[in-house]
């Protein structure tokens, strides 16, 4: 191993170290608040280090890539974490959720994600997905007063195994055919000819019914209710927008390598079509927040689903830029909703009435994220919206863009639902409960973010051109 590889690998090791002392420091002095200022400045540091260009772009001995796109989002979720590890302790103690295990396993978390986004080969690849799937197994789970966390995390490990045995035996299939597992070269072994062998069809078949199970993709969505709405609301934010848009750049990662993706578009075009439609129509009818999101978040990854198709109009770009915007969307909108459960809101939509009086900050971060996540302009989920169904156009897929706008319009009711009930619904008597700075410093920052890149996005989608050509 060279100084150039640990270079490479030193994000990895600043949250793994972090990790340890965050864990020792909880023994030693039971001290929750030093724990949590150690982890989030851990995660600030992974974050700052993985900005800085390496000597060299690869780590073969340790299977490692420092390119420019590992290196972004490497920060990206470098900096959520810390983001959510600032973000409403007063959720977090309130449902006695404490000691060093929480900020511990956000790090653990974390390295999965920048494992996985940094992988050149399959293992690495797999190691970082369940090491970051392990790390929500246990955050899921996390609050043990509730009999309904523990329900919901052993769901999500019960399905989180399934999948991961597809992911291995896909995994294991390719190998096979490839006699490799740098991604590259399996890659180009396993799709150098327009129609697969069956085994090698067999292989990617498993890896992608793995794959869909954490992107909450029908028919792999049945967890996400029951996991956002019994998570405590962090977790959840760091769930939707980290390890989804973790799972969005394996897609691109193994698919950036190859232009012979044509026997993908059948059943890709289908589980999109039922992803954007399910998820909408169900939302429509939920009376309870977080599962309306929960519900919204399968759609949401049904528009993905179309730019992953689109691959031919820059979809890939859409894809890469649509997995940071739904994270920053998620952040805030479960940051603010933290915040109000905090303060005593309720689960039910007719819960938040008047709440955009009570606690002002929270409410109007809560209402540009729903705003954002509906598409309305000007804001990044407009964008990131525009340049999918953009792409669906350019590549002849008119069917997905004419749904996925239709769609995307259906959605703004139930969005809409909830900033009704914040502003123009009977305000309540109770007063708002104080709101740390801190909170209120994540959550404005988290908002103002959904506004710029909405309007200046041109740096950002110029620098995944350069990288997912």
């Amino acid at each position: 191993m060279t100084l150039a590889d640990i270079r490479i690998a030193l994000p990895l090791l600043i949250l793994a170290i972090g990790a340890l002392l965050t864990l020792i420091n909880g023994a030693l002095t039971k001290n929750n608040a030093a724990g949590t200022a150690i982890a989030v400045i851990t995660a600030i540091l992974a974050g700052l280090c993985s900005l800085q260009t390496p000597t060299v772009a690869l780590a073969p001995t340790l299977g490692l890539s420092g390119s420019g796109l590992a290196r972004l989002f490497t920060a990206f979720f470098s900096f959520m974490a810390a983001a959510i590890l600032l973000l409403p302790s007063g959720s977090v103690s309130g449902q006695n959720i404490s000691g060093e295990e929480y900020p511990a396993t956000i790090l653990f978390a974390t390295f999965g994600m920048v494992a996985l986004v940094s992988a050149t080969n399959l293992l690495i690849l797999f190691l970082g997905l369940e090491a970051m799937t392990f790390g929500f197994y246990i955050l899921a789970a996390i609050d043990l007063r509730r009999k309904v966390s523990g329900e919901a995390g052993l769901k999500y490990l019960l399905m989180g195994a399934l999948s991961a045995a597809f992911l291995a035996f896909g995994i294991a299939l390719l190998f096979c055919v490839s006699g490799t597992l740098d991604i590259a070269m399996v890659m180009d072994r396993t799709l150098r000819v327009a129609s697969p062998a069956p085994v090698v069809l067999a292989g990617w078949a498993c890896l992608l019914i793995g794959i869909f199970f954490k992107l909450s993709l029908v028919p792999a969505h049945l967890w996400t209710p029951d996991i956002y709405e019994a998570a405590p609301a962090p977790v959840v934010a760091f769930l939707s927008g980290g390890s989804k848009a973790a799972a969005i750049l394996l897609l691109l990662l193994l698919w950036m390598h190859t232009s012979n993706l044509s026997f993908l578009q059948f059943p890709l075009f289908w589980i999109a079509l039922a992803s954007m439609l399910v998820g909408n129509l169900a939302a429509l009818r939920q009376e309870r927040v977080r599962r309306m999101l929960a519900y919204s978040s399968i759609a949401q990854m049904g528009y993905v689903a179309v730019a992953l198709i689109s691959y031919e109009g820059n979809g890939f770009q859409a894809a890469g830029f649509y997995a940071i915007a739904y994270g920053i969307m998620s952040l805030a909108a479960f940051g603010a909703i933290a915040v109000l459960e905090s303060n005593g809101c309720g689960p039910t939509v007719d819960d938040y009435s008047g709440r955009g009086y009570s606690h002002p900050i929270a409410a109007g971060v809560l209402a540009v994220s729903l705003f954002s996540l509906a598409g309305i302009p000007p804001t990044v989920g407009f964008t990131g919206k525009f340049l999918i169904f953009a792409a669906a156009i350019r590549s002849n897929q008119f069917t997905l863009a004419i749904i996925g706008i239709l769609t995307a319009a259906v959605s703004i009711y139930y969005y809409l639902r909830i900033v009704t009930a914040l502003y123009l619904q009977k305000v309540e008597s109770e007063s708002g409960g104080a709101v740390k700075v801190i909170e209120s410093a994540v959550l404005i920052f988290s908002s103002v973010i959904i506004i710029l890149l909405g309007i200046f996005p041109s740096q950002l989608l110029a620098f995944l051109k350069t990288q997912l050509l």
